[in-house]
């Protein structure tokens, strides 16, 4: 019998250890554990330390309260003004509320799926109501402010706190960026077409204007030049006149010498005149004599 009774005495003495243990837990730094009661949950542990539960009736749920990061994959949106945008976002949370997080969600994995469901919600909502060119300016922030704003006040209730929603990326889907990088070539394109033709036109115009110039400076100078030959001329014939009320012999003389010139230079070497040609009486007579 003494036997038994030890047996029976480390059986008991084991469940009295395991029943022990199975009361007692530690409550880590950054960690909640929800108390569940025969599955109804009744209390909330906050504090770290070592705590205690009832054996075999109360079990434990623990949640990591400290700040998680949710990283969804790119999703395209389309904006306000039917442009399409690849948008890549990040989101900072954490558990608030146990208690509420359990009965909303029960786990960390479905938190996330319905955390990323929200955000995707409303990040369409948000930039769907505005155009590119406002994520493009300094209302960036105020749409994301906004969203971050919707989001949090959503997950609020499934004991959720959302501390940041952030725009990770914001690109246009390849084929858009090709199709605006083939506008953009386009229409440089034609600006060009049209600085090229507008050159040409004032090209023309600018030697239009220089020919125009040109005919203006070429007639005045002639015209000058006329007057300073007529000028010339009116002197010239001036001083002749002068010369021959002088002495009108030697200047008869004087013609005949030019006209000799003018004709013996156009001549042949060799001239035929007769004796009694006209040409040839200063030749034979010489300069008349000035006496009377």
């Amino acid at each position: 019998m003494s036997s038994q009774w030890k047996g029976v005495g480390i059986a008991a003495a084991l469940g009295l250890v395991w029943l022990a243990s199975s009361a007692i837990y530690t409550l880590g730094e950054g960690q909640k554990a929800l108390v569940i009661r025969l599955g109804a949950p009744i209390d909330v542990n906050e504090e770290p330390g070592l705590k205690f539960k009832l054996p075999l009736v109360d079990t434990l749920q623990f949640y990591d309260t400290r700040l998680q990061t949710l990283a969804p994959p790119p999703e395209q949106i389309i904006l306000g003004d039917e442009k399409r945008l690849e948008v890549e976002t990040y989101t900072h949370y954490r558990i608030a509320n146990p208690l509420q997080f359990y009965q909303a969600l029960r786990t960390e994995d479905q938190a996330k799926l319905q955390l990323t469901q929200l955000v995707s919600t409303s990040l369409r909502r948000g930039l769907g109501k505005v155009p590119l060119k406002a994520l493009l300016s300094e209302e960036r922030g105020h749409i994301v402010m906004q969203i971050q704003q919707d989001v949090a006040e959503r997950a609020r209730h499934l004991g959720i706190e959302v501390t940041a929603v952030r725009l990770h990326r914001a690109d246009l889907p390849l084929e858009t960026s090709q199709a605006i990088y083939d506008r953009m070539k386009s229409a440089r394109q034609q600006e060009a077409k049209e600085l090229r033709a507008q050159g040409v036109q004032w090209a023309q115009e600018i030697q239009a204007k220089a020919d125009g110039e040109r005919t203006v400076i070429l007639s005045e100078a002639q015209k000058q030049s006329a007057i300073a030959r007529g000028e010339g001329d009116a002197e010239a014939n001036r001083i002749l006149a002068a010369a021959f009320s002088k002495d009108p012999k030697f200047y008869k003389f004087y013609r005949s010498l030019q006209t000799y010139r003018g004709a013996l230079s156009d001549s042949a070497p060799t001239l035929l005149l007769s004796p009694d040609s006209a040409l040839l009486h200063d030749f034979r007579n010489g300069p008349a004599s000035g006496k009377p």
